[in-house]
């Protein structure tokens, strides 16, 4: 069994998976102890529960070959070491749970022979065979589903990433369009404020004209008078 995995020589996350991985161990070896003392349905039953905790092993392990690839070179071998270790042991527990699972006549009772010496035994086998060819069918499709299910589950990821970075692009065109806004209305109360000293010299200029007007026919009414 690996030894446990120094504080300095992992990342946090790596020695989380390595602990839960070693209590999926355990429990794996637990189930494999159970199914050498069954037989029949409850044999069936038990090896299920085993092929899905393995299956739940493999996941960790293949979570920890992924993280074990951010942990700093210079203590990488000794991780890679607990890993070897590990993998290993896995690869013990997945020979084991094979050769429970192949022991038929275990797993089916008095009711399997090796040598049918009937027709009716032949039938039976048949039937055996054919029913664990579909178990077998079965697990293939749930672990089809899970790897379907964990790459559903990426690409949800990278679609929520997308929309996080085209939510932020809104924002900063939502920004610049409210800054050119302040430019436009800055630029409408200067062109008013323009019209308005427009409008004043215009009427300033008319009264000049006027006055003018006024004094030129004062002084010429003056001269006639």
């Amino acid at each position: 069994m690996s030894n446990p995995l120094d504080t300095d020589a992992g990342s946090e996350l790596f020695s989380s998976y390595e602990a839960e991985l070693k209590l999926v161990q355990a429990d794996l070896n637990q189930k494999l102890d159970q199914i050498s003392e069954l037989s029949g349905e409850p044999r069936k039953s038990a090896i299920r529960l085993a092929e899905r905790t393995l299956d739940e092993a493999n996941e960790l392990l293949g979570q920890m070959r992924i993280e074990k690839q951010n942990i700093p070179s210079a203590t990488r071998s000794k991780v890679n070491q607990r890993f070897r270790n590990f993998e290993s042991d896995i690869d013990g527990q997945k020979r084991k749970l094979k050769t429970l699972s192949d022991d038929r006549k275990a797993l089916f009772g008095n009711r399997y022979s090796d040598n049918p010496d009937s027709d009716q035994q032949l039938e039976q086998r048949q039937q055996l065979l054919s029913g664990t060819e579909r178990l077998d069918r079965s697990s293939q499709r749930l672990r089809d589903s899970q790897r379907i299910a964990n790459e559903t589950e990426g690409i949800g990821r990278d679609t929520l990433a997308d929309l996080q970075l085209q939510r932020e692009t809104i924002q900063h065109t939502r920004m610049n369009m409210l800054e050119s806004e302040g430019y436009v209305d800055r630029s409408v109360k200067t062109l008013r404020g323009m019209a308005r000293r427009m409008a004043t010299n215009r009427i300033i200029t008319v009264a000049i004209i006027t006055i003018l007007v006024l004094l030129i026919i004062a002084v010429i009414y003056s001269k006639f008078h």
